[in-house]
Formats: structure tokens, sequence, C-alpha cells
């Protein structure tokens, strides 16, 4: 058996681009992974999950649509 902990990140990572190498994401996520790792979680897995935002009650007065956000997460697991 598990226990998980769930680290949501951000969708984007951002760099200036004279300091763009194309490895900016698997730097981030080794950084993130590395530092969870020292506390005894196992890296897991990365999902997206999508999240429906519905507008609020005069946002939809006016016709605003839900709006779908994906936010991604980072599974880590350790034995109990």
């Amino acid at each position: 058996m598990f226990e998980y902990k769930m680290v949501q990140v951000p969708p984007n990572v951002e760099v200036q681009a004279k300091q763009h190498k194309g490895n900016e994401a698997a730097a981030y996520l080794e950084t993130v992974v590395n530092k969870y790792a020292k506390q005894g979680w196992e890296f897991y897995r990365v999902d997206a999950i999508g999240v429906s935002v519905q507008p609020g009650c005069f946002d939809a007065l006016f016709g605003k649509k839900a709006a779908l956000n994906s936010y991604y997460v980072i599974s880590f697991r350790r034995p109990l």
C-alpha cells in the first residue's frame, strides 16, 4: 500500500529568449521531483486535469459560458 502526494505545477515555464535552451520543462520537472525525493517521495507520474469553471450569476445573465482550464499535477508515492 502507498500514500500519495500531488503537487500542482504551472502549465508553462517562462524563460528569457536568450536563456532558452530547449530543456526548461525537463529541468523544472527534475528540480521538483528531486525536492520531493529528498523527503522520501517517489515520482509516480504527471497528469493533466481539466477543471470547468462555471460563470457567476451576473456573468451567466450576460451569456458567459463555462471556461475549461487545464492544470498539471505531479504525483508522488511512498509506502505506508
